[in-house]
């Protein structure tokens, strides 16, 4: 089975194939010039495999959390390229691709949500299968939701914006941390794959973002406020 897949919700831009087990990755850091790439980068990857946009049986693409431009980007490629090949898709929640990046089989995947928040999930593997232990939520690092038991490892650009607080919440739960995986469309792919061979693909018309937040900026006062919080806190007011 070959499976396209598409990850863009942070500043890195990543498209895969994964053929029958094998995966082949391309990833870039792009900032926010994932329109302006990914098209480029799918088309590489596809030559790359020897592989043609009519040959995909399935496409796979981070749904989200993230950036919301980003997330936004990823849906519409993939209904797009689905719709032109008649395939099916399968939306992988990005949080799910972090512990998938991991390596690790106990996972508390963040992600950097802004306006000091983040983006938070956790799982477990078990049977090469992902259980979701903490659904993926929107929450402040000081009150991240409580995970049973120790051997759980950090994953996320969550933990590089809030290591003290996270590492306070979670203590000696937390074996160790890698704050620089990001989401990249390898997982996606993997991921994705033990879905469409369990039937889970919807049509393209009904892929759609997890978005774990409406608002997407701060208002002026708020964003006062947040200094102010900032400086007292450097100060220990």
């Amino acid at each position: 089975m070959d499976i396209l897949a598409i990850e863009t919700s942070t500043e890195y831009c990543s498209a895969a194939l994964w053929r029958d087990g094998k995966v082949n990755e391309r990833c870039e850091l792009v900032g926010q010039k994932h329109s302006e790439v990914l098209m480029a980068m799918l088309d590489a990857v596809l030559q790359d495999s020897g592989c043609r946009i009519q040959d995909i049986d399935g496409i796979a693409f981070g749904k989200g959390p993230g950036s919301f431009t980003g997330v936004r980007i990823a849906c519409g490629v993939a209904q797009g390229l689905a719709f032109g090949a008649d395939v099916k898709v399968v939306g992988v929640c990005t949080l799910e691709a972090l512990a998938q990046a991991s390596g690790q089989d106990k996972v508390v995947a963040a992600l950097d949500a802004r306006m000091g928040e983040l983006y938070l999930a956790a799982y477990e593997k078990r049977n090469d299968r992902w259980i979701e232990v903490v659904a993926p939520c929107l929450c402040r690092a000081d009150t991240a939701p409580e995970v049973d038991g120790d051997g759980w490892f950090g994953a996320g650009s969550g933990f590089a914006v809030s290591q003290a607080a996270l590492s306070a919440r979670y203590g000696k739960q937390l074996s160790g941390m890698d704050a620089q995986l990001v989401p990249r469309a390898a997982a996606i792919a993997q991921i994705a794959a033990v879905e469409f061979a369990k039937g889970n693909a919807v049509d393209a018309a009904l892929a759609l973002p997890l978005y774990l937040r409406d608002k997407v900026a701060l208002k002026t006062r708020e964003r006062e406020d947040a200094r102010a919080g900032a400086a007292a806190a450097r100060t220990g007011l």
